[in-house]
């Protein structure tokens, strides 16, 4: 147990990587939820539950939890398709099956996602999240899906020109902009000293003072000075609405993808130091008691995050009370400051999400994967494109398909070779692989080529599979040749006991 001095030695410490973790996270909250066509102060109700009460109960002490960019996109379509109102139950719902899987040990199985579908899945997302924030950073309103947003966007930057009359898009779009050129600068040439202050925090407040300074008039950021009033708490009404295939279907995908998203970030954040490694199960089971809470008040759902996660390892947090501290931070910003967040213009908010984007499309990981063939890389690319051109859910069970397709015909590869024995008239099958009926044609072809008179000997030891198509296809043409003068002798040792019963009965023919 630790004592009190050893606390109070590591409170320093703690203290300052919070404020760090704090600072990243109060714009990304906020953008998150405008990207999720949320209100921000849904955002950051979902930062406080995830640093006070997921901190707490994490399995993985130095990851951070809060709104995630990987689950704008879907919560924008779940949003428009079903209301905001059905948000909380799904969410809701969400969280239970996140605590259910965490209860029972499932935590490892969530992990099992092959790279090329979580990589084609952040990149697709990545180009959904830039293709509907360009809209937002020039105080334009985004479409539903990434193609509309694609197609809209020279009507939106037309109208952002200054010599059209119809609004200041323009002032928005440059203040957005110059967000994004502030972030990619600082992370180029930060000082090592100043490397603790976040890039996004501060071209967000750059470009909120130049803004007053300005007077410009541009959309910003609206928050209640109260923040009970951004709670809407869930009504047995909506739950009973849950019956729907579409709604129930809605909660398991969210729930798998932002488990999966949170234990690949806590394996990440585990490569970052060498204190306590993650427990995953109780990790899964605090994300989904911080789901049902956040589904309860009404708020976004959250994940482990890895940018938050790696400015807290970054920052030289040792323990879980770094997380815990950020959350309070967050509560006290919003509460004692809430005047401030509302003098921020939407469009640098929107200029932190288009960054974030850009990054989640990851080129190298996108080469990385070449390194295990061409299949990887086209699972990447098609679980990415379809969740551009279609929905998410499509996209990813597009990726699990690939990748069971690619196991199946992995499998079934099997080796064929006809040899003649150095004994007259006696010729030899030679398998190896598995032996599936998706090589009967190519064993039938084969087979015809063998002369009539032979005696063929088939060893089964180097097959790691066998099924009922291939061996009764043998046993066919073991009574067919018969007549021909033919013999065929199965060599059963090696298998397994189970298929060496199903052999003993034809193993002459």
């Amino acid at each position: 147990m630790v004592n009190m001095t050893q606390i109070k030695a590591a409170l320093p410490r703690e203290l300052l990587a919070s404020v760090v973790v704090f600072l990243v996270a109060l714009p990304l909250c906020m953008g998150i939820a405008i990207a999720s066509g949320m209100p921000p102060a849904k955002g950051l109700i979902t930062g406080i539950i995830g640093g006070v009460v997921v901190g707490f109960l994490a399995g993985s002490p130095l990851q951070v939890s809060g709104p995630a960019a990987g689950l704008a996109v879907l919560v924008f379509e779940l949003v428009r398709q079903h209301g905001v109102a059905m948000l909380g139950p799904i969410l809701l719902l969400a969280g239970l099956l996140q605590l259910l899987a965490g209860r029972l040990r499932l935590g490892c199985w969530f992990r099992v996602t092959a790279p090329a579908v979580v990589y084609g899945m952040l990149a697709g997302i990545g180009v959904l999240i830039v293709l509907s924030q360009v809209h937002v950073m020039f105080d334009s309103a985004p479409q539903p899906s990434g193609v509309e947003n694609l197609l809209g966007f020279p009507a939106t930057l037309a109208s952002a020109l200054p010599f059209e009359a119809a609004g200041n898009g323009w002032q928005a779009g440059a203040l957005g902009l110059g967000t994004i050129a502030m972030m990619w600068g600082w992370e180029r040439w930060r000082p090592q000293r100043l490397r603790f202050i976040p890039g996004a925090l501060l071209g967000v407040a750059t470009m909120t003072a130049i803004s007053i300074w300005l007077a410009l008039p541009v959309n910003r950021v609206q928050v209640p000075a109260d923040l009970s009033e951004a709670i809407d708490w869930i009504r047995p009404d909506d739950l009973l609405k849950l019956a729907d295939p579409t709604l129930l279907v809605a909660a398991f995908a969210l729930a798998f993808i932002a488990s999966a998203e949170t234990l690949l970030s806590a394996a990440a954040v585990d490569r970052m130091h060498n204190g306590q490694r993650s427990d995953f199960d109780r990790e899964l089971s605090a994300q989904g008691i911080g789901n049902m809470l956040c589904g309860v008040l009404g708020a976004l759902p959250m994940t482990g995050v890895i940018v938050r996660s790696s400015a807290n390892v970054q920052a030289g947090a040792k323990t879980r009370a770094s997380a815990i501290l950020h959350g309070l931070w967050l509560l006290a910003f919003v509460v004692v400051l809430s005047s401030v967040l509302q003098q921020i213009p939407v469009a640098s908010l929107a200029g932190v999400l288009v960054y974030t984007g850009i990054k989640l499309v990851d080129f190298k990981a996108f080469r990385g994967l070449g390194r295990y063939g061409r299949m990887p890389m086209f699972t990447y690319a098609a679980t990415a494109l379809a969740i551009i051109f279609t929905d998410l859910l499509t996209g990813v069970l597009l990726g699990f398909a690939l990748t069971l397709l690619k196991l199946a015909f992995k499998a079934a590869r099997l080796k064929i070779n006809l040899v003649e024995l150095p004994r007259q008239g006696h010729m030899e099958l030679r398998l190896s692989g598995a032996a599936t009926f998706l090589k009967v044609p190519a064993l039938t072809q084969v087979l015809e080529s063998v002369p009539a008179g032979t005696h063929l000997h088939v060893p089964l030891a180097n097959l790691s599979y066998i099924d009922h198509s291939v061996l009764e296809l043998l046993e066919d043409w073991g009574r067919a040749s018969r007549a021909a003068g033919s013999r065929l002798s199965i060599e059963q040792r090696g298998l397994k006991r189970r298929i060496e019963g199903r052999l003993r009965r034809s193993a002459q023919v």
